[in-house]
C-alpha cells in the first residue's frame, strides 16, 4: 500500500502552492510568459489578484482572465480569484458607493459634556457637528440617545444611576433640570463617516444584503462567464483582510472597546438585539461601550462584541462560503491578525474563529516583517510599528492551524500568505525559514506574495518571484517549492497529535477585566516541546466532549485544558469547565480562577465546584510545563532544554511523521529526542528527497533519536512498520576534513539576465564579502568562483563544505552540477563528479536584488554579505 512517504519519494506529491498573480492590465505575451514562469517554478495553481486592474470586470479584465484560464488548462493548473477590485475585500468593485443607505456602512459614536447640579432650566447643545471637509470629517449623523449618568463625587467614576434624556431633546438641544451631583451627559450618534474614511464606500459586513452586493457583483460575474470551469480549473475565491475598519484614528491594532474617540460598527439589527438582551432601557447602557464603570461595562461590552462577531460570521463569511460551496468551489482567505487585532475591532473582525468559520481553509498572512528570525520575544520593527513577536511566533500560526483541526469542513487545511513586503533583502534563505516556521506549526497551504508582471522595479511590496527576469534567485525558486510541496504532502491528511488545549482569550478581553493572552502558555509549551491547539469558548461550550479523561475536539484529543488567566469569562464557558472537570478532564487555570461572568450572572456556586474538584489546579504560568510533565502530559521528551527546537507530529494511516526545525538563525542544536514509536525509524530529508535509517536506540515502547541541526535546518523522522520496503539512501558516517581550498580564485559575475554568460572580474587571493570590494558594492546576481582541484581517490565518499555563503550556492565539478543549497549547511557530495587528478571546481553564489535596489522595506532587515566567505573544506567519510 502506497504511503505519503512513497508519494514524495516517487515525485507524486500534490500541489500546495497558489501564489498571487497580480493583474495591472499587461499585454497578452507578458501574461503568458509569467504563467510559464510560475509553472516552471514547480507551482500548479495561481490566485489572480487585481492589483489593481484598470478595467476590473470589464472587457480587458475578461480578456486577461481568458488568457490565464487558457494557460492554466494547458498545464493542468488551478485558478483561485481574489474577490474584489483591490484589497482589502469589501469594496465590492465600487458598487456600494451608489447603494441604498441601508446597505452602506454605519457607525455609532459618542460625545459627552459634564454638568453639576442642582440647576434648573439648564440646556446643552447635543447636536452632532456638521460634516465640514478639512474640519469635521466625521461630522453629521442622527442622535440615537442622550443619556446622563451620575458620577462619584470623589473619584469621578461613573455610577449605576442613569437617566435616558432622549425625550428632552428639541432641535439638537437638551433641556434638563440637573439633579444634585456630578453628571456626565452622553450623546450617542449614528453616522456613516465614523470609520476609516478611505473605506467609506465599503460594504457593511454586519448586513446580509450589503455583503450580497459583493457576491452579485464579483462572484456571480465569474460564474456567468466560467460556470463550466467551477470546481475544475476554477478552485474558488479568496478574501483578503476584510474587517470592520471602524477606527478613523489610525490605531488599527489597539481598537479595543473603551476608546471614546473611536466609532463602533453598527447596523439596524443591533437595536433589536440589544433590546432583547438588556430590555427596553438598553440605551442607558450604551455609554459603557466607550466609558468605564465598576458594574455595567463588562456586560455591555461583552454583549456588543458577541453580537457583532456573530453577525459578521453569519452575514459575511458564512454567506460567501455557502455561495461558493453551492457553486462547487471553495472559499479561503484571511483577516488581519497583527499584534492581537484578531480579537478586536479596528482592522480586525473581532473574533478569529468566528470570522473564518465559513471558509473551507483556515488562513493567516505573514508579511511586512511580522516574522524576524531570532526575535521571538523581544519586540522588533515591522513596517507598521513594533511587532509583538511573542504573538507572531507563538500565537498567530497556532491559532490558525487549531481552527483547521477543529472545523471538519476545513479538513485540516491552513493557508498562509507569505513572503510579501519584506523587500529585496529577502531571498530564498529567509523564505525557507518562514516556510518551515509555518510547516512546523501545521500550516500546509501557501500563497507566496507575489508574481508581479510589472516591469522591474515594481515598488509594490517586493520581493517578486520572477521580476520580469531580473530576480537572480528565480532559477532556484523551484527548489524551495519542491521542498514545500513534499513537506506539505507528508504532513497533510493525518491526525495532529497534541497534549493540551489552550483557551482562546477573546471573550476575556472583551469583558473588560484582567486577562492573559493565549500565546503566553502556548509559548511555555512550545519552548519545551509540548504541543497544543487553541480552542475558543464556542468550541468548548458546544463542540467538545470528554472520553477516557481526555478532551475530544473533532478528531483531536488532548490530555488537559489550560485556561490563561481571565478575570471575566462567559458564564456558559465557566460552567462548561466545571462539567468537563466532573467528567474527568484535568483543567489548569493559570494564576487564578475567574472572578465573575461576562453577563453579570452569579458564578459563585460554579467557582466553588471548580475549587473543590481534584482535577482542577490553579498554577503559576512558570509552573505549567513542570506540572504537565510530572503528570505525563507530553508526546515527546528532549534530553536537555532546547527552547528553539520546534516539532510537529502527525499520525498518518500507516506511519508517524515528526518534523523537527531549529528555529534559531545562529545556534546549532544537538540533542536526543525520545519518541513514542517502535518499528523502523527513518530520517527523511525533504529538500534532497531522500530517506535513510535514523540513528536510534530502542527503549521499550519508545525510540531515542539523535538530532543534530544547523541553524534554520529541518529534518523529518518517520516511523513505519518493520516490513515496509522503501528505497533508502546510505547512512552518512562521520566526516573528517582532508583539505582546505585556499585559492586563489578566479572571480566572474553575471546578472540574472546575463546568466550563464559571465564577465571575468579578476583573481582574488582570499574569500571575503564582495559587497565591500570596489566595483561590486551594488552588484546583484551570481558570483562564480573557479579553482583547479587535485584529487587522489582512496574509494571514500567525498564532500565539499562551503562554510558561509550568501546566499544560494551551486557547486559544479567538471561542468556538472553537484547540487544547489539555499541555506546552511552548504554541503555537497562530490563522489559522482570528482575524478583522479585535476578537476575544475566552480562555486556559484547568488545574492538578492537588495544590493542594487535598497528598497524601503529592506531597510527594516539586516543585509547579509555577498558571495562565498568559506572556509571551503574537503571532507571524506572516516
Amino acid at each position: 500500500m502506497s504511503t505519503r512517504l512513497d508519494d514524495v519519494l516517487n515525485g507524486n506529491e500534490e500541489n500546495y502552492i497558489l501564489p498571487f498573480f497580480w493583474q495591472h492590465g499587461e499585454e497578452e505575451e507578458v501574461l503568458r510568459e509569467e504563467m510559464a514562469r510560475i509553472y516552471e517554478a514547480g507551482i500548479k495553481a495561481v490566485c489572480v489578484e487585481a492589483r489593481p486592474h484598470p478595467d476590473f470586470l470589464g472587457p480587458k479584465w475578461w480578456k486577461d482572465m481568458d488568457i490565464i484560464m487558457e494557460e492554466s488548462k494547458k498545464r493542468d493548473m488551478r485558478v483561485w480569484i481574489l474577490d474584489d477590485d483591490h484589497f482589502p475585500t469589501g469594496h465590492a468593485a465600487g458598487k456600494i458607493k451608489d447603494a441604498p443607505k441601508e446597505l452602506r456602512r454605519v457607525f455609532l459614536s459618542v460625545d459627552h459634556v459634564d454638568a453639576l447640579g442642582p440647576r434648573n432650566h439648564a440646556s446643552f447643545n447635543v447636536e452632532p457637528p456638521p460634516y465640514i471637509p478639512g474640519y469635521y470629517e466625521t461630522g453629521g449623523g442622527t442622535i440615537i440617545a442622550v443619556v446622563a449618568i451620575k458620577r462619584d463625587s470623589e473619584t469621578g467614576e461613573l455610577t449605576n444611576v442613569a437617566e435616558d434624556l432622549s425625550s428632552k431633546v428639541e432641535k439638537g438641544k437638551l433641556y434638563w433640570d440637573i439633579p444634585e451631583g456630578y453628571w456626565r451627559i452622553f450623546t450617542i450618534v449614528e453616522n456613516e463617516r465614523g470609520g476609516d474614511l478611505k473605506k467609506n464606500d465599503y460594504l457593511n459586513p454586519l448586513v446580509k444584503e450589503s455583503v450580497k452586493v459583493l457576491i452579485d457583483t464579483v462572484h456571480e460575474a465569474f460564474y456567468e462567464r466560467y460556470s463550466d470551469d467551477f470546481g475544475g480549473t476554477i478552485a474558488g475565491f479568496f478574501s483578503d483582510e476584510p474587517g470592520f475598519y471602524n477606527d478613523n484614528q489610525g490605531a488599527y491594532y489597539d481598537s479595543k472597546l473603551g476608546k471614546p474617540s473611536v466609532s463602533l460598527p453598527w447596523s439596524a439589527e443591533l437595536y433589536n438585539l440589544l433590546e432583547k438582551e438588556f430590555g427596553s432601557d438598553y440605551k442607558k447602557h450604551l455609554p459603557f461601550l466607550w466609558h468605564d464603570d465598576k458594574e455595567n461595562m463588562s456586560k455591555m461590552r461583552y454583549c456588543y462584541m458577541n453580537i457583532v462577531t456573530e453577525l459578521y460570521a453569519e452575514n459575511f463569511t458564512s454567506q460567501i462560503g455557502d455561495w461558493c460551496r453551492g457553486h462547487d468551489v471553495e472559499y479561503i482567505g484571511h483577516v488581519l491578525e497583527d499584534n492581537n487585532v484578531h480579537a478586536r475591532l479596528g482592522s480586525g473582525a473581532g473574533h478569529f474563529y468566528r470570522a473564518l468559520g465559513g471558509q473551507d481553509m483556515s488562513g493567516l498572512d505573514v508579511v511586512l516583517w511580522q516574522l524576524n528570525p531570532g526575535f521571538d520575544e523581544v519586540p522588533s520593527r515591522m513596517f507598521a510599528g513594533e511587532a509583538d513577536n511573542e504573538f507572531f511566533n507563538y500565537g498567530m500560526a497556532k491559532m490558525a492551524t487549531s481552527l483547521a483541526h477543529m472545523d471538519p469542513k476545513k479538513k485540516g487545511r491552513t493557508m498562509a500568505e507569505i513572503f510579501g513586503a519584506y523587500g529585496w533583502v529577502e531571498g530564498l534563505k529567509l523564505m525557507k525559514w518562514i516556510t518551515d516556521h509555518m510547516l512546523v506549526r501545521g500550516v500546509n497551504y501557501f500563497v507566496p506574495h507575489a508574481f508581479s508582471p510589472k516591469e522591474y522595479p515594481d515598488y509594490d511590496c517586493p520581493p517578486h518571484m520572477y521580476a520580469r527576469g531580473k530576480n537572480p534567485q528565480y532559477r532556484y525558486y523551484k527548489f524551495l517549492n519542491q521542498y514545500t510541496n513534499r513537506m506539505s504532502h507528508l504532513l497533510s491528511g493525518g491526525k495532529h497529535v497534541a497534549s493540551a488545549a489552550v483557551l482562546y482569550h477573546a471573550e476575556a478581553e472583551w469583558s473588560a477585566g484582567d486577562y492573559m493572552y493565549f500565546q503566553k502558555p502556548v509559548k511555555e509549551l512550545m519552548r519545551n516541546q509540548i504541543d497544543c491547539d487553541v480552542l475558543p469558548c464556542d468550541a468548548i461550550i458546544d463542540d467538545v466532549e470528554v472520553q477516557d479523561g481526555k478532551l475530544v475536539s473533532n478528531e483531536e484529543t488532548f490530555d488537559c485544558l489550560i485556561i490563561p488567566y481571565s478575570e471575566v469569562l462567559p458564564a456558559s464557558a465557566i460552567k462548561r469547565f466545571a462539567e468537563l472537570a466532573e467528567a474527568g478532564l484535568p483543567v489548569f487555570f493559570i494564576d487564578g480562577l475567574p472572578q465573575r461572568s461576562s453577563e453579570g450572572e452569579s458564578i459563585d456556586d460554579v467557582i466553588r465546584v471548580l475549587g473543590s474538584n481534584k482535577r482542577v489546579k490553579t498554577i503559576p504560568l512558570l509552573d505549567l510545563v513542570r506540572t504537565m510533565k510530572s503528570a505525563g502530559y507530553y508526546d515527546i521528551q528532549v534530553k536537555d532544554h532546547q527552547p528553539y527546537l520546534r516539532y510537529h507530529h502527525v499520525e498518518q494511516q500507516d506511519m508517524d511523521v515528526y518534523m523537527f526545525f531549529n528555529e534559531h538563525p545562529l545556534h546549532e542544536i544537538e540533542t536526543e529526542a525520545e519518541l513514542p514509536i517502535t518499528g523502523k525509524v527513518l530520517c527523511y530529508d525533504a529538500y534532497d528527497n531522500r530517506a535513510r535509517n535514523a540513528q536510534v536506540v530502542k527503549k521499550g515502547e519508545t525510540s531515542l533519536v539523535s538530532i543534530k541541526l544547523a541553524p534554520n535546518e529541518t529534518i523529518v523522522v518517520v516511523a513505519v512498520s518493520e516490513d515496509k520496503t522503501l528505497k533508502l539512501s546510505p547512512n552518512l558516517k562521520k566526516l573528517e576534513q582532508v583539505a582546505t581550498i585556499e585559492g586563489p580564485w578566479s572571480l566572474s559575475t553575471a546578472t540574472s539576465e546575463q546568466y550563464p554568460n559571465f564577465n571575468f572580474f579578476g583573481k582574488i587571493k582570499s574569500l571575503t564579502d564582495l559587497s565591500r570590494i570596489e566595483g561590486l558594492q551594488s552588484f546583484s546576481g551570481t558570483m562564480q568562483y573557479e579553482v583547479d582541484l587535485t584529487w587522489t581517490s582512496e574509494g571514500e565518499r567525498v564532500f565539499i563544505d562551503l562554510g558561509d555563503a550568501f546566499e544560494t550556492a551551486e557547486v559544479l565539478v567538471n561542468g556538472e552540477s553537484a547540487g544547489v543549497r539555499i541555506q546552511a549547511p552548504y554541503q555537497f557530495e562530490l563522489s559522482n563528479y570528482i575524478q583522479e587528478g585535476i578537476n575544475s571546481l566552480l562555486v556559484e553564489v547568488t545574492n538578492t536584488l537588495v544590493k542594487e535596489n535598497n528598497d524601503m522595506l529592506s531597510r527594516i532587515g539586516h543585509q547579509e554579505p555577498s558571495g562565498l566567505l568559506g572556509p571551503v573544506r574537503l571532507l571524506v567519510e572516516e
